[in-house]
């Protein structure tokens, strides 16, 4: 049993209309290329037509400087590193997420990550999680876990968590390419 009213079909959008739909999405939240795709689709004629309309309004958005994967990749990874503290690995899988291609992925966040200390970072993320220093093998592994999740590398872990003075076993592990 629905209590809200049904949601009826919206009239497909022809260019000028997918033009203005994208950019108040635009205006709302800085978007990929592939999210808005995704997003103009709900709204496009379906068919040849509406695909040929979607790319007609995003040639247009480029060209407006309103759409760019190279500044929303920038920004993206910024704003995570700053304000999330959160690790190159976890910045990667959102990019990814997002539709980002891979060689932009890499080079915005071999430059975004190029002077970072990772070990400092990770401890910004604890201050910022208020994680708490873990008392037994179980409380290791939660905070492990919950730093891998966040995007570093098992060496900074192993960093952090002996800085606590918790008991982590050796364990060889190939270093990362990065």
């Amino acid at each position: 049993m629905s209590l809200g009213r049904a949601k009826t079909a919206k009239p497909p959008l022809d260019q000028a209309g997918l033009l203005e739909y994208a950019v108040k999405s635009l205006g709302s939240k800085m978007k990929s290329v592939r999210d808005l795709r995704r997003k103009m689709a709900e709204r496009a004629a379906p068919g040849e037509a509406g695909v040929e309309a979607m790319d007609a309004v995003i040639a247009k958005l480029k060209d407006l400087r309103y759409l760019s994967d190279e500044r929303f990749a920038a920004d993206y990874t910024r704003l995570r590193k700053e304000n999330e503290k959160f690790g190159m690995r976890r910045v990667q899988q959102g990019l990814m997420q997002k539709g980002i291609a891979q060689e932009l992925t890499q080079s915005t966040l071999a430059t975004a990550y190029d002077e970072v200390d990772e070990v400092a970072l990770a401890k910004q993320y604890v201050d910022r999680k208020r994680m708490k220093k873990p008392e037994g093998e179980k409380e290791v592994a939660r905070a492990m876990r919950r730093l891998v999740a966040a995007g570093f590398s098992t060496r900074t872990i192993w960093k952090v968590l002996r800085g606590w003075g918790a008991e982590v076993e050796e364990v060889d592990v190939v270093a990362d390419s990065e």
